[in-house]
């Protein structure tokens, strides 16, 4: 009963890699954004 086809499993597997991309996407955006905001205090220490 459990098995399933292997286009079930293919849309499944696709899903889940869409989701982690997300994931990842928004960290880096984060990291990014975290990253900008230490330069400009950086910069504004040299001046």
């Amino acid at each position: 009963m459990g098995d399933r086809s292997p286009k079930s499993n293919q849309k499944q597997a696709t899903q889940k890699q869409a989701k982690a991309n997300v994931v990842t996407q928004k960290k880096q955006a984060v990291i990014t954004a975290q990253q900008a905001t230490k330069a400009k205090a950086a910069a504004a220490k040299k001046k």
